[in-house]
């Protein structure tokens, strides 16, 4: 059994943990994160649209293995689920990509964000967004 945290809310650059949810193994065991991730099956399928850097968004191009807290909208009190695009290049800000999606809370926040239709990606800041396709 592992304790994995669980947040609610990124207002800023830390994280705000409320909590821990006790799972069987750990989500991406031993291995890295990006090698782990190429073995999971999406939970969803969006278009993600990263913002461009002059527009907000992030100033890195991220790399396959990251992942960001996901919300349904972009208030600050809005609830955030830890979420891995499943990348299997490089995505640069101002770039857009149909992306398969897995969730540390698992199928119960892809189907929150299924029935929303929209989510938005944040680091401390909103950094961009996915429409669902699948």
């Amino acid at each position: 059994m592992a304790l994995m945290p669980v947040h609610n809310n990124y207002l800023d650059d830390s994280s705000s943990c409320v909590g821990f949810l006790l799972m069987e193994k750990p989500f991406f065991g031993k291995r890295s994160r990006a090698d782990a991730l190429k073995e999971k099956s999406p939970q969803l399928i969006a278009d993600v649209f990263l913002y461009a850097t002059q527009d907000g968004g992030k100033k890195l191009t991220v790399q396959p293995g990251w992942g960001c807290p996901c919300s349904l909208s972009k208030s600050k009190d809005a609830l955030f689920h830890d979420g891995w695009p499943l990348l299997d290049a490089p995505f640069a800000p101002g770039e857009r990509r149909r992306l398969g999606f897995v969730f540390l809370s698992g199928d119960d926040a892809a189907q929150v964000f299924r029935r929303a239709g929209k989510f938005y990606l944040w680091e401390g800041r909103f950094i961009g967004e996915a429409i669902i396709v699948e």
